[in-house]
């Protein structure tokens, strides 16, 4: 807790121990060398966190091939399980996998609280007809998804990609990453803001931008419909939070953004 408002990041990447160096480095170098916080072990996701007065943490992992998407779900149920209420976990999927309602059905087993795609990673674009069974799924089971969208370097994630999922799955609840477009903000911005089943978060626009970029961008979108989230383990926490509490918000709208609307797309309350 920071100020006296509660605090959720709401876009945090973990990994087991013995691979946390080696996955972390590789998301470095996916994004062309893009410096990196640690190492994305839940130690230090925890312990930073506190020092930066996160309250609670939404944790993921990218199933990069179907066959990853088992032992990535059951590794983040049991960092859940074991965390005191403090992480909040999402299902990996794939749109590859051969059982995609037997993965969905595990997810919701697990107590995991919604989904995350990559598209970029997993070089499969959002609109791709394999994914639709997943949002059908998705929308039915009322799992919202997290989704990396954006990316001037591909097609797979960009505004036009995710413009037809959101007017067919008007029931599913989507949060697109980084202000819905990374390195495209502007056009996410004009093409997504829109839509009242797209949720966007603040994680991975300020290291690449500027604060003044951000102060005009944020009104942009609906606040009610704005997290904030740090990409974890690429940013820094308190520095985002410093800049988010700089813009001067008022108290319902910063009290939204930091945890409300998080909540409320996660779980429909204010837990």
């Amino acid at each position: 807790m920071k100020n006296n408002f509660k605090i959720i990041d709401s876009h945090c990447h973990i990994y087991p121990e013995r691979i946390a160096h080696k996955a972390a480095k590789s998301i470095s170098e996916f994004y062309d060398g893009m410096p990196i916080l640690n190492d994305g072990s839940i130690g230090r996701l925890l312990s930073h966190g506190k020092v930066a007065g996160v309250d609670r943490f939404v944790v993921t992992s990218v199933a990069a091939t179907p066959e990853r998407v088992t032992a990535i779900n059951r590794f983040i149920a049991d960092a859940v399980s074991s965390s005191d209420g403090l992480l909040i976990g999402l299902g990996a999927l794939h749109p590859d996998g051969t059982d995609i309602e037997g993965d969905i059905k595990l997810i919701k087993s697990l107590h995991l609280s919604g989904v995350k795609l990559h598209a970029d990673i997993q070089k499969i674009a959002i609109d791709d007809p394999r994914c639709f069974k997943i949002y059908e799924i998705l929308a039915h089971e009322g799992l919202p998804v997290l989704m990396h969208t954006g990316d001037s370097r591909y097609n797979f994630s960009n505004p036009d990609n995710l413009l037809p999922v959101l007017k067919a799955f008007k029931n599913l609840t989507v949060i697109g990453a980084h202000y819905g477009g990374w390195s495209v903000w502007e056009e996410a911005a004009a093409k997504l803001s829109k839509f009242e089943n797209l949720y966007v978060d603040t994680s991975s626009t300020l290291g690449f931008t500027s604060f003044e970029f951000v102060k005009n961008l944020l009104p942009k979108f609906d606040p009610s419909r704005i997290l904030f989230g740090t990409d974890y383990p690429t940013w820094d926490a308190g520095a985002e939070l410093d800049a988010l509490f700089s813009l001067n918000l008022p108290d319902n709208v910063l009290r939204g953004i930091l945890h409300d609307n998080c909540a409320r797309a996660y779980f429909r309350d204010n837990r």
